[in-house]
C-alpha cells in the first residue's frame, strides 16, 4: 500500500470529506476531468497578483484579463493588505510539523513592519469555517515556525468575488489546537492506508468519483 511522505491542507481536506474520494484521487491516483473555466480564473489572476508583487509591469496582461477577471483583480489590488510590504509570492512551503512532513503554496505573505499577513485569495468561495480549515492550520504552523519571531501573525481569506476579507489570528493556545487538528487528520489517513480500508460518505451525488464508486458508505 502507498505510504506517504508529505502531507498537504488539500489531502486532508479530501480526506475529510470522503475517505473513498482520497482512495482515488491519492493512493490509485485517478484523474477526473473537470470544468477548468474557474479555475482557469483563479490562475489568471493568481498569475498577474505574482508579477505584480515582484513589481513586474503588468500593463498587458491586464489587458488580456475577461471583464470578470478584471473586476476580481482591481478588487484584489486595491486592498489594503496586497497593499502591504511584501515577504513572499507565490512561495512553496515544507516543513516537518511534528513526526510529520507538510507543504503547502502561500499565495502571498506581506508584513507592516513585525506583523505578518498570509494572503490567500480566492476568486471562488471561501472555507465554510475559515478557523478551522487545514489551509488555514498548516500554513499558519509553517509560516510561525519559519519567522519565529514576530508581533502577530495572521491568516487573510481575501474573498474577491465579494470584495471583503476574513482573519484568522494565530496565538500559541491555537497552535497547541491546530497541531492536534493535525495530527489527529494524518493518523486517520494512515490508519486507513495501513489496512487499505477507505469508506465513502452517503452525500457524494456531486463528487467526480460518484460513477465510479462502488463502496458504501
Amino acid at each position: 500500500m502507498k505510504e506517504f511522505i508529505t502531507y498537504s491542507a488539500a489531502m486532508l481536506k479530501t480526506f475529510k470529506q470522503c475517505p473513498k474520494k482520497f482512495e482515488y484521487k491519492y493512493v490509485m491516483e485517478i484523474n477526473i476531468p473537470i470544468d477548468t473555466s474557474k479555475i482557469k480564473q483563479g490562475k489568471n489572476v493568481h498569475a498577474i497578483a505574482s508579477y505584480y508583487l515582484k513589481n513586474y509591469n503588468t500593463e498587458k496582461l491586464e489587458k488580456s484579463l475577461s471583464t470578470n477577471e478584471k473586476v476580481l483583480w482591481n478588487n484584489l489590488k486595491n486592498n489594503t493588505y496586497f497593499n502591504l510590504e511584501t515577504v513572499q509570492s507565490e512561495y512553496n512551503l515544507t516543513s516537518k510539523i511534528l513526526e510529520y512532513r507538510i507543504n503547502g503554496r502561500l499565495d502571498a505573505l506581506v508584513k507592516d513592519n513585525d506583523n505578518y499577513y498570509i494572503l490567500d485569495y480566492k476568486t471562488g468561495k471561501i472555507p465554510q469555517n475559515t478557523e478551522q480549515d487545514y489551509q488555514t492550520i498548516i500554513y499558519l504552523i509553517i509560516t510561525d515556525k519559519l519567522i519565529q519571531k514576530y508581533s502577530s501573525l495572521n491568516f487573510i481569506y481575501i474573498d474577491l468575488k465579494n470584495n471583503t476579507n476574513k482573519i484568522i489570528p494565530f496565538n500559541p493556545e491555537i497552535k497547541i489546537e491546530y497541531e492536534t487538528i493535525l495530527k489527529t487528520g494524518i493518523e486517520e489517513i494512515e490508519k486507513c492506508t495501513k489496512h487499505n480500508i477507505f469508506k465513502k460518505n452517503s452525500e457524494c451525488k456531486m463528487c467526480e468519483y460518484a460513477k465510479i464508486c462502488t463502496n458504501q458508505a
